[in-house]
């Protein structure tokens, strides 16, 4: 491989940018990126290329773990959207340093090929449109909820599943109450000390989902801009790159994207997937245990808003600190959403 020019990613980019790059004669690329990635629309497809980055929950350094974490991507999401993904392309580059996209030469780096699915049907956008009925979210239910009736079940403890959430808790403690970011310290202590008395009461909350059962290798990012509503719904961007995160409680998942949709400006999404999930399999959670996963989540996305801050995120900079505090708005206050109340 000595012989192997020498491939910036910014040789890279310029390359996946170009419509001549890519079969089809087609004349427009848009180029977005990612925390993680960059993605290119061509036409009917989107390819996904890596950064080469590195954190303390995942290695993408090398071509190697990128080339596994690619294969990883389209294996998992085959799962909730088999037709979407078609697979891994490698990108190559001959002697003469000419790069092509599965072309003869040397692999430097690997693609992830994708169906383009409607942007408009997406259900963040339907949301933001006002067309989004009861009909689709119950559909949305019952795609997840045949998922999960199928999933492999986690192999945890009880102990172990607590654990990971003390964890977690800490880190978000960490940096909700760091003082460069000058949020309001009462407030954030009330919010942060319901989510610790779960975690530390021993009181069988969370240990008693991982007894019956229900802790499963789900979606672990299920939030409205990965669910599109085609018929059947298709779900995509599973968090591939950490088994142990994807570790979860459907109802977890399930109030997780109740939650998002409610930052969107649409409350009654949680209560009806929580409902056409308690139908399906039989789970009815309590109240309690769904404020647990509603604050816990609200506090853990401020959290992830807030280290794109930490890390100088080039990416819309002004974003970040409103989005924390829409998320700690939410934390404080569950009472919005009726699945809370238990008046379903």
């Amino acid at each position: 491989m000595a012989d192997v020019p020498e491939i910036s990613l910014e040789e890279k980019l310029r390359f996946l940018r170009r419509p001549s790059s890519y079969d089809g004669g087609l004349d427009e690329v848009i180029a977005s990126e990612t925390h993680m990635s960059w993605v290119f629309l061509v036409g009917k497809r989107v390819y996904k290329l890596k950064k080469p980055v590195r954190y303390p929950f995942l290695d993408f350094s090398t071509v190697e773990a990128r080339a596994k974490d690619c294969r990883e991507e389209v294996r998992l999401n085959r799962r909730l959207a088999p037709d979407v993904y078609l697979g891994v392309a490698p990108l190559t580059v001959d002697g003469a340093g000419e790069l092509a996209i599965g072309g003869q030469g040397a692999p430097v780096d690997w693609l992830v090929l994708m169906r383009r699915l409607p942007r408009e049907r997406m259900l963040d956008r339907a949301l933001a449109a006002g067309e989004v009925g009861r009909g689709d979210v119950v559909s949305v239910a019952d795609r997840l909820c045949d998922f999960y009736e199928s999933a492999e079940h986690a192999d945890l403890t009880p102990d172990a599943y607590v654990d990971q959430f003390r964890r977690e808790q800490a880190n978000t403690r960490t940096v909700l109450t760091d003082p460069a970011f000058a949020l309001d310290g009462a407030r954030i202590e009330d919010t942060l000390r319901q989510i610790d008395e779960v975690l530390l009461a021993d009181n069988g909350l969370l240990r008693a989902r991982v007894e019956a059962g229900r802790i499963v290798e789900g979606h672990g990012d299920l939030r409205p801009e990965h669910v599109c509503l085609n018929t059947p719904p298709v779900i995509i961007d599973c968090l591939e790159f950490n088994r142990a995160f994807r570790l979860v409680d459907p109802v977890d998942e399930l109030t997780f994207l109740g939650l998002e949709c409610r930052r969107l400006g649409d409350g009654w999404i949680e209560a009806t997937l929580l409902d056409r999930y308690a139908e399906r399999l039989g789970d009815r959670p309590s109240p309690e245990l769904v404020a647990f996963y509603w604050r816990y989540r609200a506090c853990l996305r401020a959290r992830l808003s807030l280290v794109h801050i930490i890390e100088h995120d080039p990416r819309k900079p002004e974003k970040w600190l409103p989005l924390a505090m829409q998320y700690l708005a939410l934390a404080e206050a569950p009472e919005l959403s009726s699945a809370l109340r238990g008046d379903r």
